[in-house]
């Protein structure tokens, strides 16, 4: 049996670099085990942060050391190592900005080979959290309070961002969260209690990105569900992330023994389904498609459960959210990543 060439995408031109590396390092190595091994070729290709395309040794090498190498690669951007004619489906494991928000499912797709996870619709609504929240309303999904604003009315004359300001106080309130609308990872996000606050938030958040948004603040226990699939998805047990910092920012998430996760989540049967049947109309709403992990707050005070994100291509290190809870449903790690390939290649056919 001819072997299917994988090509492993990795590294980008994101503030996720890092974390990219290690995703690919695990699904590198999950590919090598005996199942995977006689129905796979590894291929890997680094892409520097400088945007240059590196196969090869420099690729696996950034593999096995799970760090970028110490020079940035050389030559034009979008020159292709050789051993990129040869893949037979791809697996862009590039997570945050130019690598999870359509730009390199569109030139995947203008490869005409099959890769892993969204298109560009659901990945570039994945990334806009103003478009995702469009979405999720008109598909009638629960969310809590928002705004949307643009970039040009923060920074801008001393009458107008006051009562941008009035706006936000009258129709989202305090608490409230203030965040970049396309970046991940938690970063630039703030929680403002007050007006002060509110000010400091929004210039951050508009020194991210052109587009922001403000979401009502509530108490809640955060919870996640991950999705599995294509046109009739699947979804996980629900697991609970628990922390003791005013909210699940970068440092939390990313730093070890500041919070922690429970899987299965303890939630009353009736929210458990509910969260998974959020999860799956979430995923449908934006046109996912292979793997997402999907955000969700629970509001013990009320019962009531509030959609709050979708990541189309989330971590996917050994101790990642995605991969655990899939194998706290009974999919194994190196099962996980064949399933993924494979729905790949379908939804390409």
């Amino acid at each position: 049996m001819t072997k299917i060439q994988v090509g492993l995408l990795f590294g980008g031109r994101s503030g996720e670099h890092e974390v990219s590396i290690r995703s690919a390092a695990a699904i590198a190595q999950a590919l090598k085990t005996e199942d995977n091994a006689q129905k796979y070729d590894l291929t890997p290709v680094y892409i520097h942060k400088n945007g240059i395309w590196e196969g090869g040794e420099t690729a696996k090498s950034v593999l096995q050391q799970q760090t970028p190498p110490h020079s940035e690669g050389s030559g034009n951007l979008w020159d292709f190592p050789p051993e990129a004619t040869q893949i037979d489906v791809w697996f862009p494991i590039l997570h945050g900005p130019n690598g999870e928000d359509g730009t390199v499912q569109g030139l995947l797709t203008l490869m005409q080979v099959p890769f892993v996870g969204s298109g560009v619709l659901g990945s570039a609504m994945g990334m806009d959290k103003l478009a995702m929240k469009t979405a999720f309303a008109q598909a009638g999904l629960p969310q809590v309070t928002y705004k949307g604003v643009n970039r040009d009315k923060i920074w801008s004359s001393p009458c107008v961002f006051p009562k941008l300001c009035d706006e936000i106080e009258e129709e989202i309130g305090y608490p409230c969260f203030v965040k970049p609308a396309n970046l991940g990872s938690s970063v630039g996000i703030s929680k403002a209690k007050a007006r002060s606050e509110l000010e400091t938030a929004l210039d951050e958040a508009a020194s991210y990105d052109r587009r922001i948004i403000i979401e009502k603040g509530i108490t809640a226990r955060e919870v996640e569900c991950a999705v599995l699939g294509n046109d009739d998805p699947q979804a996980s047990v629900v697991g609970e992330i628990s922390y003791n910092t005013d909210f699940y920012d970068y440092e939390t998430k990313y730093t070890e023994g500041k919070a922690e996760l429970y899987i299965p989540s303890p939630l009353p049967d009736k929210i458990f389904k509910q969260v998974q049947e959020i999860a799956k109309q979430a995923f449908i709403a934006v046109d996912a498609a292979g793997l997402s992990r999907v955000d969700i707050f629970y509001e013990e005070a009320t019962g009531e459960v509030y959609l709050n994100e979708i990541n189309t291509l989330p971590g996917f290190t050994m101790t990642s959210m995605y991969p655990r809870l899939w194998e706290a449903t009974g999919i194994s790690f190196p099962e996980l990543v064949d399933r993924l390939i494979q729905l790949g290649i379908q939804r390409h056919q």
